[in-house]
């Protein structure tokens, strides 16, 4: 166990406002893990609230720990946690529900109004050395899986809600609109399920200046069909146009990628084509099934970090993220193991 207070921590303060500081080490509560963090990786949103110091109704008021995407070794543990013990390598799921509520009876406890979740204001995330969470959201890792793949787990599974929530299955034809870390877990994961064939853009479609009628074309004559599926990753007005006029008729629309509150977009197209238009929030009942096809090697997400930073050059890491290079910026906790 580290001494007292050498917990360091990603603190924003508010906007463009990017602290490394030190912070207690704290105690877990009966139902909570002490974690010795390992691996976590940078995600958009925590990119978001050090340039904006907020997004959208979440506003970051008070000096926040940032950091998402997670695993660690469980280093004490409650009295009443039966499942993990010390020395048990565990993904975090940062979402944890604060109360049963009826989204939680019903299966949908990220819908629930209350959640507890990491880096989103007021609740600290876990770029630290040391962080306590409820254990019955750490999720223990095979032997085979690693501690980066444990914390990519996080995007991976907003894949895999996303692609569920789209209905992929057995010969799939699939438009991924946006490459980046979310948009390719969603080609990933949309294979597994199933897809005959994927196509996304700024890999197999390169966009320029096209109008989003004209993408739409590059997809249909690219996969030889409209797709029955499309998976918008960008928020951008643009792209959710496009992804519109380019699916099937009769075939669904992912939003993924959230931008501006109001956006506008061809409803009457999609309404007389019945193309059905979902949401999707974060993730549920996720981490099991990524374990399973991480430790199973059904998805390989190694190729996905680019780049790795000791906690300590945490600013440097954040500026490589905010430059858009590399997919995947990893931050490395334990000074003792940087191994992946």
């Amino acid at each position: 166990m580290a001494a007292p207070g050498q917990n360091l921590a990603v603190v924003v303060h508010r906007a463009g406002d990017l602290r490394l500081e030190n912070r207690p080490i704290p105690e877990p509560g009966p139902n909570e893990v002490l974690l010795r963090m390992h691996s976590v990786g940078i995600c958009g949103s925590d990119v978001h609230y050090w340039q904006h110091g907020r997004i959208g109704n979440f506003v970051v008021k008070d000096p926040m720990v940032l950091g998402h995407e997670a695993s660690g070794t469980v280093v004490k543990v409650g009295s009443g946690v039966t499942h993990l013990k010390p020395g048990d390598r565990v993904a975090i799921e940062p979402g944890v529900p604060r109360e049963m509520d009826e989204f939680c009876k019903t299966g949908h406890y990220n819908l629930s109004p209350t959640i507890f979740f990491c880096a989103t204001p007021p609740d600290d995330g876990n770029l630290c050395r040391y962080y306590k969470h409820s254990a019955s959201y750490c999720y223990k890792l095979p032997d085979n899986v690693t501690f980066e793949e444990g914390a990519l787990i996080e995007p991976l599974s907003v894949g895999i809600h996303a692609c569920k929530r789209a209905g992929v299955t057995l010969g799939s034809k699939v438009f991924v609109s946006g490459s980046g870390p979310i948009g390719l877990v969603n080609v990933l994961v949309a294979k597994m399920m199933g897809a005959a064939a994927v196509v996304i853009t700024d890999f197999t479609i390169q966009i320029k200046n096209e109008t989003p009628q004209e993408v739409a074309s590059k997809v249909e004559s690219l996969l030889g069909c409209m797709p029955e599926i499309t998976v918008e990753c960008t928020g951008v007005e643009a792209c959710i146009q496009a992804g519109i006029y380019a699916t099937r008729s009769g075939g669904t629309l992912v939003l993924v990628g959230l931008g501006p509150d109001m956006v506008t977009v061809p409803i009457v197209n999609a309404a007389v084509r019945e193309v059905d238009i979902r949401g999707i929030f974060r993730y549920c009942n996720t981490w099991p099934v990524a374990i399973a096809l991480l430790a199973s090697k059904r998805i390989n997400v190694k190729p996905l970090v680019t780049h790795r930073f000791p906690l300590e050059k945490a600013l440097e890491a954040f500026e490589t993220t905010k430059r858009g290079e590399g997919v995947k910026v990893m931050l490395k906790c334990d000074p003792t193991d940087h191994n992946p």
